[in-house]
């Protein structure tokens, strides 16, 4: 893609209304638009992030046999009522419309219940268990706070699976598959090494559940994690959590994260709150065991953005750039400059290439601001040696690198 095609511009005014550094970059660099208060549009080049995103938590979700499907938005107060989730009591998050006739009706914040009476369609016996399903989503919750940028919205895309099972065990051998395969996930993402399992309340789901917390300065929650790290805590469940866990609190120590996934076991609880139950060998009905899973999207790609951006803008891991490189070209080297873009191109390395009629140092700038991981500049004094300039956006080393070195440079990078 051509910088000139883009119908969104960079800017070098920081948004008044917004203190996250997340949100203030990446409205600066075009990614985001925002519409209010924890309500943020994705261009173009905001979409590629996600979709990025998307893609590696949907090769591990399709690993341990997660179908993927799509579920409704408008959700029926009947389904919810049954297990006491429509209640502004229990759930304060929903958000509420009605139909033209006046048939009140909810925007889903979740799907247990929903994917519950769905399932109960098409799981009839033991020989349909276990099973999996999970969505990319809009989801809508009507959060009271909203001040981190995306990393928390009113208005977010977030995975969520939910698995059937037949027995508590088979849930729980399930359940742990489904931890390892979020810890691929955030080592893929870029953030493993500083990503935990927690021990956190359930809130609204479960009286405990498991957190995925990445440590992070813009984070709203404290962890206390012990010297070896293979214990974290949510602070908001500390005392009960250490009884639980048979640790002291002298043990551990606080720590700022971001939540960035959560997973709950239900068991059978929504089953027998809803009277859904499936036949075993014997011909006995018996209740399905329930799980769910969620990985919040939109709010990964704002942990990314503050834990790798320095002062010059926004630098993104290899696997969730938009583009790869950034390519420009300065003085009178156009016909050097599109030669090279189509031959990365035609490599399969994805190119974002700068072609304003613009000062190279208001390219330069861009160039960082925006982030891709690799900077080649083709310049009038590089073209006569037949070599261009190289940076990696996370070093500041600059080199000069043959067409060859630099193609061994790149593809690597992305893993071909």
């Amino acid at each position: 893609m051509r910088v000139s095609e883009l119908f969104t511009r960079t800017s070098k005014t920081v948004p008044a209304d917004e203190v996250a550094k997340n949100a203030q970059l990446l409205i600066r660099a075009g990614y985001v638009y925002k519409v209010m208060a924890g309500v943020y549009a994705y261009t173009p080049l905001g979409l590629r992030v996600l979709e990025n995103i998307k893609q590696i938590v949907r090769e591990e979700m399709n690993l341990i046999g997660g179908q993927e499907l799509v579920m409704t938005s408008l959700q029926r107060p009947d389904t919810w009522e049954v297990t006491n989730r429509w209640s502004d009591d229990t759930v304060d998050v929903w958000f509420k419309t009605a139909l033209q006739d006046g048939t009140e009706l909810g925007l889903a914040w979740s799907h247990e219940e929903a994917i519950m009476e769905m399932m109960k369609q098409f799981v009839k016996s033991y020989k349909d268990l276990p099973t999996s399903v999970y969505q990319f989503q809009t989801k809508l919750r009507n959060e009271l706070r909203a001040k981190s940028g995306i990393m928390r919205g009113r208005e977010f895309v977030m995975k969520d699976m939910y698995s059937l099972h037949a027995t508590q065990e088979d849930m729980d051998e399930y359940y742990d598959k489904v931890i390892q395969a979020y810890k691929r996930i955030y080592d893929r993402l870029g953030v493993g090494d500083e990503t935990f399992v927690t021990f956190a309340s359930g809130g609204a789901f479960t009286k405990f559940s498991h957190e995925f917390q990445t440590i992070c300065d813009a984070g709203e929650d404290v962890l206390y994690i012990n010297s070896d790290k293979t214990i974290a805590v949510n602070e908001e469940v500390l005392e009960d959590a250490t009884k639980e866990l048979n640790v002291k609190k002298s043990e551990l120590s606080p720590v700022k994260t971001a939540e960035v996934g959560n997973i709950f076991k239900f068991g059978t609880e929504k089953s027998d709150s809803m009277g859904i139950r499936y036949t075993d060998a014997e011909g006995k009905q018996q209740p399905i065991y329930l799980a769910s899973y969620g990985v919040g999207v939109t709010r990964m790609m704002g942990v990314i953005v503050e834990k790798y951006a320095d002062d010059a803008g926004i630098v993104w891991p290899e696997q969730v750039a938009p583009f790869s490189v950034y390519l420009v070209g300065i003085g009178d080297t156009a016909r050097e400059a599109e030669e090279l873009y189509d031959k990365l191109q035609s490599e399969g390395v994805s190119v974002l290439y700068d072609d304003r009629d613009e000062r190279p140092g208001t390219k330069f700038a861009d160039a960082d601001l925006l982030g891709m991981p690799h900077r080649v500049v083709v310049s009038p004094k590089l073209v006569a040696s037949k070599e261009y300039e190289y940076k990696a956006r996370a070093q500041s080393a600059v080199s000069a690198l043959t067409q060859e070195a630099l193609f061994a440079t790149l593809k690597p990078a992305q893993g071909e």
